[in-house]
């Protein structure tokens, strides 16, 4: 599912004009990326959390050159779907 489709399905099921609708999932978007870059979680009861995790530093290696390489420390964004959101799931899929 795409977020046309997404758009498209609830225009559908509330009545809402796409456009507002689409500018209503943007600004949701929006504001989940701006609330990670600012290093705060976003918790959504009954769906999930997007959560910020810290990755350690590690070492690698390149086998092209066969060099050794270091990876910093950074942070990555991730989503840890709620338990009553993955049961459902677990129920439905085949």
């Amino acid at each position: 599912m795409t977020k046309a489709d997404i758009v498209n399905e609830i225009s559908k099921n509330t009545g809402i004009e796409k456009v507002t609708v689409q500018k209503t999932v943007e600004a949701f978007m929006e504001s989940v990326k701006d609330s990670l870059v600012d290093g705060n979680n976003v918790y959504l009861r009954g769906f999930g959390s997007f959560i910020v995790k810290k990755r350690a530093e590690k070492t690698a290696r390149n086998i092209s050159k066969n060099t050794t390489i270091i990876i910093p420390e950074h942070n990555i964004p991730a989503f840890k779907p709620a338990k009553t959101f993955v049961n459902h799931v677990k129920d439905k899929v085949k």
